[in-house]
């Protein structure tokens, strides 16, 4: 149906080509250019940070463009929500609405007066043309051809009105819009991921709208325009606008501009292949910061399922941060076949993004302050025990056992910050002497711990398993979870015996009541 060209066994080859020849020109200017129409999804965030890390990798520029040429479209609040997201991530703007640079404004909407001003000059030579036809016209055309079954296209009517019909038209005051006068012919381009590719896209539309009724440009002009007026130099997208850019290579041509390289990412997927759904609480990035995740988490998620970097046999899952992701990033690296998800990668590389920050004295503080307020919420007028380094003990043994803090605060855990309510087969004088044992052990660590209650139980005529199981109850309330040792060990001499007390008073309270 169109001419289409993949030369696959040249892509390696023809990307080392455009690297080498990309590597003696100056700095790259990249840009993200989302629509202010909803929220920042995984694919949204994939491109911006793949951008990110090209311009970081070559010392170029990352620039954040906001194309709000839709207004229809426009969801109140969704621009800010797009920087923060992007601001969580870790990806930072060297020009942008809110930072300014020498090529705004940085908002389609604020530029109108630029795009009128270009627009003349495709009408002056003849690139583009006025067109009445109504949206009723447009609707019967296209039903006409899904009748047919053929692909509902634009037939040019208008493209060839003479100078005096359209004289008439604008006195009368008929609207019109502005369309490009596509050209039927294969433009092809080298994908700086795909390799060589070509089209004739005049065999799939119709001339396409440049400037609607309303005044306001169409995605593909204002693209193409803005992206030679800010000096973008390459262009990395979505593979869904791959059929696009020969229609926008056209636009560059009728301007007599040199294009940017293009490069464009292949889709995200689940891990069995089927599409990502904008339902699901995995696209959505505001989702994974609610869910626990960390950014770093979430960006070397990013990377692992969507290529760009040499892979190692054998390494393992490595937790990079973005200077070291820039400094490895290879756009030759990026896989030509869709990215699919590996949701078990997404909660290694948060766990390793928490073993990261314990390891590091400010990111660890701020840890636990979080986890201070989200157990304080969570157990609310308890009597809790959540001093820093309890809650830094705590942290530094469940590295390896969970994939995000909040899973402290759980149920099954429960007992590291309040004292149980419930005690099965305790016995009050048996506690009583665990008491007295304990205070006389020096060292509260886990071997010393083991071999005093071994003493104790083969000393007082109760079998370890037994002796285990009544301290557990004492200790959480639990049935299951660590061991018994382990838990007085993260709770700590003090801690430990605070709560083995508890329970003996209360014992002993409830047994003086009794009688």
């Amino acid at each position: 149906m169109w001419c289409l060209i993949l030369k696959r066994s040249l892509n390696n080859q023809c990307k080392r080509n455009l690297l080498r020849n990309f590597s003696s020109e100056a700095a790259p200017r990249v840009r993200f250019a989302p629509s202010p129409t909803g929220y920042l999804h995984l694919g949204g965030l994939r491109t911006a940070l793949y951008n990110y890390l090209f311009a970081k990798s070559h010392g170029g520029a990352f620039i954040l463009r906001i194309e709000d040429t839709d207004q229809s479209r426009k969801v109140e609040g969704s621009m800010d929500a797009l920087v923060n997201d992007l601001a969580w991530s870790g990806i930072v703007c060297d020009e942008s609405p809110a930072l300014g640079g020498k090529y705004g404004p940085y908002i389609q909407s604020e530029r109108l007066h630029i795009y009128q001003q270009y627009i003349k000059t495709l009408l002056h030579n003849g690139s583009a043309y006025k067109c009445f036809c109504s949206e009723r016209r447009l609707n019967v055309l296209k039903r006409d051809a899904v009748k047919r079954q053929q692909l509902p296209k634009y037939d040019n009517k208008c493209r060839n009105l003479t100078d005096e019909t359209v004289k008439e038209k604008l006195s009368a005051g008929i609207p019109f819009c502005i369309r490009f006068k596509l050209s039927s012919e294969c433009q092809s381009f080298e994908d700086l991921i795909f390799g060589g590719i070509a089209y004739d896209v005049s065999l799939i539309e119709g001339d396409p709208v440049l400037v609607k009724s309303d005044g306001y440009p169409t995605y593909h002009f204002a693209n193409v325009v803005d992206d030679h007026l800010m000096g973008i130099t390459h262009v990395l997208r979505g593979v869904e606008w791959q059929i696009s850019t020969t229609k926008h290579l056209l636009i560059y041509r009728a301007f007599g501009w040199s294009p940017p390289q293009f490069g464009h990412m292949p889709l995200i997927v689940n891990a069995d292949g089927t599409k990502l759904s904008k339902r699901q609480s995995d696209v959505k990035v505001d989702d994974y910061r609610k869910n626990g995740i960390f950014p770093l988490g979430l960006v070397n998620y990013i990377t692992l399922s969507g290529g760009g970097f040499e892979h190692v046999p054998g390494e393992g899952v490595r937790l990079k941060t973005i200077d070291e992701l820039a400094e490895e990033f290879q756009i030759d690296k990026i896989s030509s076949h869709p990215s699919r998800l590996n949701p078990d990668l997404l909660e290694e590389c948060n766990r390793l993004e928490i073993k990261r920050q314990i390891r590091d004295s400010i990111l660890c503080k701020n840890m636990v302050t979080q986890l201070q307020e989200l157990i304080a919420e969570k157990y609310k007028d308890q009597n809790l025990f959540i001093s820093e380094d309890h809650i830094r003990n705590v942290l530094e043994w469940s590295t390896s056992r969970i994939s995000r803090i909040e899973d402290l605060v759980s149920s099954k855990f429960a007992f590291f910050w309040i004292l149980p309510s419930e005690h099965c087969n305790v016995d009050q004088k048996l506690c009583t002497a665990v008491i007295e044992n304990l205070e006389l052990l020096q060292e509260f660590n886990q071997d010393a711990i083991k071999d005093r209650l071994r003493q104790f139980s083969s000393s007082n005529g109760i079998k370890f398993p037994a002796l285990m199981k009544m301290l557990r109850s004492v200790l959480s309330g639990l049935s299951e979870g660590p061991s018994v040792v382990e838990m007085m060990h993260l709770l700590g001499k003090s801690q430990t015996l605070q709560r083995i007390k508890a329970v003996s008073k209360y014992l002993e309270f409830s047994f003086s009541y009794k009688f």
